[in-house]
């Protein structure tokens, strides 16, 4: 069973647009999710860096597999599985 998240939906959507917004007011991207933690008490820049990409991913600027597709790609016949016994490869 997956464990819940650590930080509340409504504050992670807050946090993303909070970056968004305050985006031009700092010389990086960076700098402006490091601040966003700082007010929110999110312990970690790299948290909202994360949530960040994820919502450009979900919106389609950016490529990769959205929230809603990750599911689908875990299940059925094309999944892998590891075993103790598989050979690792290099």
């Amino acid at each position: 069973m997956a464990r819940p998240p650590a930080y509340p939906a409504e504050l992670r959507e807050r946090a993303v647009r909070m970056v968004a917004e305050i985006r031009p007011n700092y010389p990086t991207e960076w700098a402006a999710m490091k601040a966003v933690a700082a007010k929110l008490g999110i312990g970690a820049a790299e948290t909202v860096r994360t949530w960040v990409r994820r919502s450009e991913i979900d919106a389609g600027q950016r490529p990769g597999t959205t929230t809603a597709e990750a599911p689908r790609e875990l299940s059925g016949c094309g999944r892998r599985s590891l075993s103790c016994d598989a050979p690792m490869r290099s």
